[in-house]
């Protein structure tokens, strides 16, 4: 796959751009427990509506999206390479800011995170053949499903366990190493990016009408989306906030990941992905600052 993009990269940083990403899964994980994830199962609608509307619905609207807007296929592809990606770290600290339930937004950014080892590649294949548009794209090369699966094992699965495991064994280890590590890897993983706008700002600058709109469009669509489940399934104030801010932010970074490991000549792609890493941070931290002003109703009592 080769749009004949220009987009510089340098191979080196792909090692450090993984374990950024692994490092800020691991920092999620360190003060979750298995009885977390119990309390969550034992009240499943949040974890079901946030699930069927970040790994089922924005991925497949994104595809008829994509393909009713006509979108060049490269940068559809992009697109739906970032819908297949699961939540990231990111949206637990902004469900904290929007005065959410984070014990919630854990929970699901740990599902999803382990379900992505095989929702991610198949999605993405998935999608990607189903618009008539990106499938002749998609055929041009040989989708390393298997290659996608254990590179996301490596940087989402694996980190959750370990995260996990030290967490339980050592908690006073991880309570004091747990705020910092998140800080620290997200503030890298913001730099990185910003180095990369950096480096490619003219190829940026000359393309910015062509995949600005897409990306506020579909991350709007993807916090619509999280919003509208979360009030069918008629969930309390605290877990809409947690479910919307999760389906709408999604791992970018792991998106990049993938490109630059799988896919480096797709420069379109990169745009449509790196771009969606600055995006989600305005409209997450917009979304969380308005809801952060404003308490959650608390949730209705059975009669």
């Amino acid at each position: 796959m080769n749009d004949a993009l220009p987009l510089r990269f340098d191979p080196s940083g792909l090692v450090a751009l993984n374990a950024i990403i692994a490092l800020m899964i691991l920092g999620a994980s360190l003060d979750l427990r298995l009885a977390d994830l119990r309390a969550v199962a034992r009240r499943p609608a949040g974890l079901l509506a946030g699930l069927s509307a970040q790994a089922v619905l924005t991925p497949a609207a994104t595809c008829l999206l994509s393909w009713a807007f006509r979108v060049d296929p490269a940068l559809s592809l992009g697109m739906m390479l970032v819908a297949a990606c699961p939540s990231g770290a990111l949206s637990n600290v902004l469900t904290w800011r929007a005065r959410g339930n984070v014990a919630l937004s854990v929970g699901l950014t740990t599902v999803s995170s382990l379900a992505a080892t095989v929702l991610t590649p198949f999605n993405f294949a998935l999608y990607g053949w189903l618009n008539p548009r990106t499938r002749p794209l998609l055929q041009e090369v040989a989708l390393p499903v298997g290659g996608i699966l254990l590179q996301v094992t490596l940087v989402l699965a694996l980190p959750v366990a370990l995260g996990m495991l030290l967490g339980s064994r050592a908690p006073r280890v991880a309570a004091r190493a747990e705020r910092p590590l998140r800080a620290a890897s997200f503030g890298i993983l913001v730099l990185f990016i910003a180095g990369a706008f950096l480096e490619n700002r003219a190829l940026f600058a000359a393309r910015f009408g062509d995949f600005f709109w897409l990306v506020v469009l579909q991350n709007a669509m993807a916090l619509a989306i999280g919003l509208g489940v979360a009030r069918l399934a008629r969930l309390d104030d605290a877990d809409t906030r947690a479910v919307t801010i999760e389906v709408g932010i999604h791992n970018s970074g792991l998106g990049l990941a993938i490109l630059f490991t799988f896919f480096p000549t797709a420069g379109s792609m990169m745009l449509i992905t790196a771009f969606w890493g600055v995006w989600h941070l305005v409209s997450g931290l917009a979304v969380a600052g308005w809801w952060g002003r404003r308490a959650p109703r608390p949730a209705a009592v059975p009669a």
